[in-house]
């Protein structure tokens, strides 16, 4: 069909979409890495989980692989931003690997608050999703107990062996409304509970949940960038959906339906913390091919978030 045929479809963007400081960090590290000690360089497990980025990446020198067994002895190898267990961490050093940390700072966080918590002789209940790599990482990191919940009906499932000595932490990308109705069960179950409140949960989350429940009121259609293992981008999707407004997750421009844009007449694109902008912009050119587009920007909020690279590649750039 002709696009000119149609009538103008209103695109909205959302803001903030797209990469965060974590990412943004995680992604220049390896890219330092590679300029820095050349190829190759031996990431552990997705730096990131967006498959554009993993691919460019590859096509630089970057080796991706999923256990440290994986790796050559002494070779350079980091560590993803979803961070590590403290076994990964031993095996990489009897292997004698040169680690680069790219856990993002905000995981770290988590990290010492569980570590913390569990030196002091609490139980830690950790809200998070199984098998995620975050998870994963999280539960490694610390001594102790920790109860995995995903949803309010596992609050009643645990068995604590002091529930009066009960703390909780939170996987970074989960649903700030999720978590809290999760933290709430937990507080009715073990009125003794004590953890972070629930504004510690990444900023960049928060901002992204945020702007999606503002585009909401004003489009007809979501459509988020993200792949489809990416936690914070299904649970973007998952907003629109519970707002009771139609919302698809897309991986790149291919994805797109055409269908899904009749009888639409404003559209809202928003991207996980793990989509590069490029993806974005692909989709947005697709979209043109289909239909006359009006394309604005949602206001919200303007990131300004920065993390510090490790220090190694910090003074070799600068050298």
């Amino acid at each position: 069909m002709d696009p000119t045929s149609q009538p103008p479809l209103r695109v909205i963007l959302a803001q903030p979409r797209g990469f965060c400081a974590g990412v943004e960090r995680a992604i220049e590290i390896v890219e330092r890495a590679l300029r820095t000690y050349g190829q190759p360089v031996y990431v552990r497990h997705e730096i990131v989980h967006n498959k554009r980025v993993v691919e460019g990446l590859k096509a630089r020198g970057a080796r991706f692989v999923e256990t440290v067994d994986d790796i050559p002895a002494g070779a350079v190898t980091i560590f993803s931003a979803h961070g590590v267990a403290r076994t990964v961490e031993t095996e990489a050093t009897l292997r004698q690997l040169h680690v680069i940390d790219a856990t993002c700072p905000l995981v770290t966080k988590v990290h010492k608050e569980g570590q913390r918590y569990a030196g002091s002789g609490y139980d830690v209940v950790l809200i998070g999703h199984p098998g995620h790599p975050e998870v994963e990482g999280t539960m490694g990191q610390i001594d102790g107990t920790v109860h995995l919940v995903s949803s309010v009906a596992d609050v009643s499932t645990i068995t604590p062996s002091r529930p009066g000595r009960l703390a909780y932490v939170t996987q970074t990308t989960l649903s700030v409304d999720d978590t809290r109705e999760i933290i709430a069960a937990l507080r009715r179950r073990f009125p003794t509970i004590v953890g972070p409140d629930v504004k510690d949960i990444c900023y960049a989350t928060q901002n992204r949940q945020s702007a999606v429940r503002q585009l909401v009121n004003q489009v007809d259609l979501i459509l988020v960038v993200g792949a489809h293992n990416s936690s914070n981008s299904n649970r973007l999707r998952e907003i629109g959906t519970e707002m009771n407004k139609p919302s698809h997750l897309v991986e790149d421009a291919t994805a797109l339906q055409p269908e899904w844009l009749d009888g639409v007449a404003t559209l809202g694109i928003t991207a996980g913390a793990s989509a590069p902008e490029a993806l974005v912009r692909e989709l947005v050119q697709r979209i043109a091919e289909i239909r006359p587009i009006q394309v604005e920007l949602l206001d919200g909020i303007a990131e300004n978030v920065h993390f510090k690279l490790p220090a190694e590649l910090e003074s070799t750039e600068a050298a």
